[in-house]
Formats: structure tokens, C-alpha cells, sequence
């Protein structure tokens, strides 16, 4: 794969970033693949683009935002590494609202061909995004 094609996936991505801080969900329906694959779905959450959809907007985390740290692109794939920040403003995973901001650190590979989206891959700190909202106790 050639540097223009990389950078036009990584384009992609960012356009997909921004649409989702924008709560415009119909990124969803022009950026992903209609069979998309969600490989790291929530809990319970179809591995589509509608059940990846399903989940934004985030209702317990009205203001999330996602921060992007790097951005790395190679071979129809690109990986970023995110902030994502958000205040628990609605029930999580059975926690009441608590006011806390929450921030975590996530890495999420997307899978690009032809102009979409076709698979996400994301890795993120739940136990500490968890202890945040108190769902568990602090470490330590």
C-alpha cells in the first residue's frame, strides 16, 4: 500500500473521530462497511456497525470525548491511541450517576478497504475506568 493510500485511511479515521465528538451518528452509516465487524463489542452489543452504533450516544456519558494521542497507519490498517474523557452523568453497568469525570486510555486498530471502515479491534482500561465511577475500589 502506497503513502497516499495510508494517509487517506488515516483521513478516514479522523473524519470517523470527529463525527463521533460531534455525535454525528451518521459516520457510522457513510464510513463503516455495511458488514463492518466490531471484534471487541460491548457486552451484549452485536458485533455490527448498527450494534457499534447502539452504543453512541453514550447516554451515561452525555459529554464523552475522544482525544486522539497517535494515529499510526500501514498495510489497510490504522491504529490510534486515544484519551477518551467523559463526566458519568447516567446509569453505567448498573452504577448511578455519579458526577465523576472519567478518562481512559484506549488503542483501537482499524481494519480499512476501499473507502470504509470494515473492522475495529480496541483495547481499553475498564477495571479503571470501572473504579472511577466506584463500581470497585481504588487500587491499593
Amino acid at each position: 500500500m502506497n503513502n497516499s493510500q495510508t494517509e487517506q485511511n488515516k483521513e478516514l479515521v479522523r473524519r470517523f473521530v470527529d463525527g463521533l465528538n460531534q455525535r454525528n451518528l451518521d459516520v457510522f452509516d457513510e464510513l463503516l462497511a455495511r458488514d463492518f465487524v466490531d471484534h471487541t463489542p460491548a457486552p451484549g452489543v452485536p458485533p455490527t456497525r448498527e450494534g457499534w452504533k447502539s452504543t453512541f450516544p453514550m447516554e451515561a456519558f452525555p459529554d464523552l470525548k475522544i482525544h486522539v494521542e497517535d494515529m499510526i497507519g500501514e498495510d489497510g490498517r490504522v491504529a490510534v491511541r486515544s484519551k477518551v474523557v467523559g463526566t458519568h452523568q447516567g446509569e453505567f453497568m448498573s452504577v448511578p450517576t455519579t458526577g465523576k469525570e472519567v478518562s481512559t486510555l484506549n488503542i483501537t486498530i482499524f481494519g480499512i478497504d476501499n473507502g470504509k471502515i470494515i473492522e475495529k479491534w480496541t483495547v481499553f482500561d475498564a477495571l479503571g475506568m470501572m473504579a472511577q465511577v466506584g463500581a470497585i475500589p481504588p487500587p491499593g
